[in-house]
């Protein structure tokens, strides 16, 4: 049976919505691809999905949520390469793997890309943070092997800022003067930059992590005698 609503609304299913919602960021996108950001207008989304412009504002409540919704789409299209990506058992291999993953996603998707991270905004995108968790948890990783040469929040940090800006620096530069060396020295820097050449820690679990700090700790001058002598203690109990 017709629903009976005029061509280009938007019905109150919540089905029906979502599907039009989507259909709207996926004009939004190609919009986006093709003729660049200055191109995404409501007016222009609203015709290439079919629609009345005052749908746009009902689903998205105007242009910004509109580009919102699409960034979110595009941490969660990432977010899926991320997950059906294999993790290697060599921590230091999952961290290259990762940063190649994020480079090609900004290859394959330069406009998408570039919308999704050229503004601090986007930080607050749900997908955005799920990625950052994926990207912890690699780091933490790291850590248990006793890879890391800084803190893991300090880690974190560089290979998401060396990364960020490696691929918006590679989308900024005319083709003719892309260089392939540019990403693989960059990523090479990260890399070096945030872990050691030779893990500090042999096996799994805290004994070896204990081993490695309690080895390190006569060089500790952060602590007073006292501090270093009850730390001992507990570094002996777990190794």
């Amino acid at each position: 049976m017709h629903s009976g609503a005029p061509e280009g609304t938007v019905t109150g299913e919540p089905a029906s919505r979502e599907k039009t919602r989507q259909r709207v960021i996926e004009a939004a996108i190609g919009l986006l691809e093709r003729e660049g950001r200055e191109a995404v207008t409501t007016r222009a989304v609203a015709a290439a999905a079919g629609l009345q412009p005052p749908a746009i504002y009902r689903l998205f409540g105007d242009k910004e949520g509109l580009l919102d919704a699409v960034a979110e789409h595009g941490f969660q299209a990432f977010l899926a390469t991320k997950h059906g990506a294999p993790e290697p058992e060599d921590p230091i291999e999952g961290l290259r793997a990762g940063w190649d993953l994020a480079v090609e996603f900004a290859v394959d998707n330069p406009a998408l890309y570039t919308l999704m991270y050229s503004e601090p905004s986007r930080a607050t995108s749900a997908a955005f943070r799920t990625g950052m968790r994926v990207l912890e948890e690699r780091v933490h990783r790291l850590a248990l092997g006793g890879w890391l040469r800084v803190d893991e929040d300090l880690a974190v940090q560089i290979i998401h800022a060396m990364g960020r800006g490696a691929a918006l620096t590679w989308l900024s530069l005319p083709e003719e003067a892309r260089n392939p060396a540019l990403l693989a020295t960059l990523r090479d820097a990260m890399t070096n930059a945030v872990t050691e050449p030779e893990p500090a820690v042999r096996g799994s679990g805290p004994a070896g992590a204990a081993r490695a700090l309690r080895a390190a700790l006569p060089e500790q001058t952060a602590l007073s005698g006292a501090e270093r002598q009850l730390l001992r203690e507990w570094l002996d109990r777990l190794s």
